[in-house]
């Protein structure tokens, strides 16, 4: 299969591992990841902050460049950006009175992917040949669960890590407290939320928090080493794309 890869914004600046381990893992399953170079933010922040006038010229080029027929499917490291996809960039093309812009919306959409949905459903696969021998609990993100349903897909994916030690995180499934700019606007609310979280985590005893978003781990990942937990976090991509030669 021919998978392009869309890196988003915020993986591209200050996360590429997670979109290197992406590439590197669907390559072992045999598949052809190309990186469309024309790609930018896909207008998610701009969205969920009011700003749907801006937001539209990112939609429009976001389509521009990946509704080339060349690749059969697109898939990102990130549950809130491919939400943003499928949930919001329809929205903003209509908002701006662009009904033929919402309709390639829609086209790209349907064929977008979050890498644990892309693993499960399209590729049928739950066992990827990762090795990773550490404690690791999972953060069920907001956008994965409550946008895209990805339900038990990334934990299904872990289960058949060999080596991994997968713990139950409580409360798996309630907001880490960053929300994009939420955490700068509501920002006491938002460290209370941390606050629940890091505790979670901590009472789990996992060496590793992982999850399928990098904005939430940058937001735990802050929290706990403020704290000097010794907890890391990191990103499922890479523990997928983990073999026990490369750990």
């Amino acid at each position: 299969m021919r998978i392009a890869l869309f890196a988003t914004c915020l993986v591209d600046a200050l996360f590429p591992k997670s979109a290197q381990a992406t590439v590197s893992l669907l390559e072992r399953l045999g598949h052809q990841v190309v990186f469309p170079s024309g790609q930018t933010c896909c207008g998610q922040m701009h969205t969920n902050t009011g700003y749907l006038r801006e937001a539209a010229p990112l939609v429009r080029h976001h389509v521009e460049v990946f509704e080339q027929s060349n690749w059969d499917v697109i898939v990102a490291p990130s549950g809130s950006c491919v939400g943003s996809i499928r949930h919001q960039h329809a929205m903003v093309a209509r908002r701006a009175g662009d009904e033929d812009l919402a309709g390639r919306v829609e086209a790209i959409a349907s064929r977008t992917y979050e890498l644990s949905e892309l693993l499960v459903d399209v590729l049928g696969t739950t066992d990827v040949g990762a090795y990773y021998p550490h404690r690791v609990t999972y953060h069920l993100t907001c956008h994965s669960l409550r946008m895209l349903r990805v339900d038990e897909k990334p934990l299904d994916l872990l289960r058949n890590v060999r080596g991994i030690t997968l713990v139950e995180l409580p409360a798996a499934d309630s907001c880490c407290g960053f929300g994009g700019t939420f955490a700068l606007k509501n920002s006491d609310t938002s460290t209370a939320m941390l606050s629940d979280k890091m505790g979670h985590v901590l009472s789990t005893g996992a060496e590793i928090c992982s999850a399928s978003d990098s904005s939430c781990l940058m937001h735990i990942g802050g929290g706990l080493s403020r704290l000097r937990s010794g907890v890391r976090t990191v990103h499922l991509a890479e523990i997928l794309a983990s073999t026990e030669g490369a750990v």
